[in-house]
C-alpha cells in the first residue's frame, strides 16, 4: 500500500464516517481491509483502492466504512452511566415529565445492540413505577451489519458474560443452540435504524437523553463540535447527554452543563440553546459544513 493509498482511504473514511486514523494506526488499513479485499476477489489493499476510483464504486467504499467502523460493545458497559441512568436520569425525568408521560432515548453508535438492550432492561426492571408511561428507545449505527446483529437479540456465550448479571442472563434471555437470544419483550423495546452521525439529524425527532459513548473520540475536534451541538438541537429542554469515560464537552460545545458529581453526564438546560454557567444565552442556528451533511 503506497503513502498515495493511504491517504486517500483516510479522506474517505473522514468524508464517510468522520473516522480520523492517525499514524500509529495506519497498520488497521491493512489488517481490516484486506479480508475486504479477499471479498471482493482482490489480491491487495492497493487493488481495492484502484476498484474505489472506478465508477460504480458506493458498494466497495461502504464495505471499507464498516470494516474500519469499531463496533466493541458489551452489556451494562462501564456500569456507571446505567446507575446515572436508573438513579438520576429516570427519577428526575419521571417527575419532570408527569404531565405527558412520553421519554425517548437515543443509542447514537448503537453497535451490536448492547447498550440499548442494557438500558431496556432497567426500565423493565422499574416497569411498576413507569405503568402508563411511553418509552422509546432508538439505536442508530453506521453498519448494516451491526443493526441487523442488533435487531436478532442473538449473542455469544462469551459477549452474555461480558457485563450482564447472571439473574439478568436468566431472566431475560433463553439459549438458542450455542447461542442466547434476549427476550422478544426487551426486543420490542428498541428500534433500530441504519444512519450516520455526520447526515442530517432533522429526521430523528426530540430526545430526553441520549447516549453518545465511545465514538466522538474518533472525530477530530471540529467534527465532535458540529456532532455535540447537532445533539443538543435534538433534544428536549432538561434532557440528558451520556458521554464516553474519555470523552468531553468543554472547549467545544457551550449547549451543555455537567451534572455535579457525575462524570460522562451532561444536561441541557434550553432546546437548541446555548448556556454559560447555567444562563441560556442566544446562540445561532447551526448549519453543518457541507461536507459534512452531504456525507453518506
Amino acid at each position: 500500500m503506497t503513502p498515495q493509498d493511504r491517504d486517500y482511504l483516510h479522506a474517505i473514511l473522514k468524508e464517510k464516517s468522520g473516522l480520523v486514523l492517525v499514524g500509529e494506526k495506519d497498520y488497521l488499513l491493512q489488517s481490516r481491509l484486506m479480508p475486504v479485499a479477499r471479498r471482493h476477489g482482490m489480491e491487495s489493499v492497493s487493488e481495492l483502492v484502484a476498484k474505489t476510483r472506478t465508477p460504480g464504486n458506493n458498494g466497495i467504499i461502504n464495505d471499507i466504512t464498516e470494516a474500519m467502523t469499531t463496533n466493541e460493545s458489551f452489556f451494562f458497559r462501564d456500569k456507571t452511566p446505567f446507575l446515572h441512568f436508573t438513579e438520576t436520569m429516570m427519577p428526575e425525568l419521571l417527575k419532570d415529565r408527569s404531565g405527558t408521560k412520553k421519554l425517548r432515548i437515543w443509542c447514537a453508535a448503537a453497535s451490536t445492540g448492547q447498550e440499548p438492550y442494557s438500558l431496556a432492561i432497567c426500565l423493565k426492571e422499574m416497569s411498576e413505577r413507569l405503568a402508563g408511561w411511553k418509552i422509546e428507545i432508538i439505536g442508530t449505527d453506521l453498519s448494516a451489519e451491526v443493526i441487523e446483529k442488533a435487531r436478532s437479540g442473538l449473542y455469544s456465550q462469551f459477549e452474555v458474560q461480558r457485563g450482564l448479571p447472571i439473574h439478568m442472563l436468566t431472566g431475560y434471555f433463553s439459549q438458542a443452540g450455542d447461542m442466547w437470544q434476549i427476550d422478544s419483550s426487551i426486543r420490542a423495546m428498541v428500534t433500530y435504524k441504519e444512519f450516520n452521525l455526520l447526515e442530517s439529524f432533522a429526521g430523528l425527532g426530540k430526545f430526553d437523553i441520549v447516549f453518545c459513548r465511545n465514538v466522538l473520540i474518533y472525530f477530530d475536534q471540529l467534527t465532535k463540535a458540529e456532532v455535540l451541538d447537532r445533539v443538543a438541537n435534538q433534544m428536549n429542554p432538561n434532557s440528558y447527554l451520556v458521554l464516553g469515560a474519555a470523552e468531553t464537552v468543554i472547549g467545544l460545545s457551550d449547549k451543555y452543563n455537567s451534572v455535579a458529581e457525575k462524570r460522562g453526564l451532561y444536561e441541557v438546560k434550553g432546546a437548541g440553546a446555548a448556556t454559560v454557567g447555567g444562563v441560556d444565552i442566544a446562540k445561532p442556528v447551526f448549519v453543518p459544513r457541507s461536507a459534512v451533511s452531504g456525507a453518506a
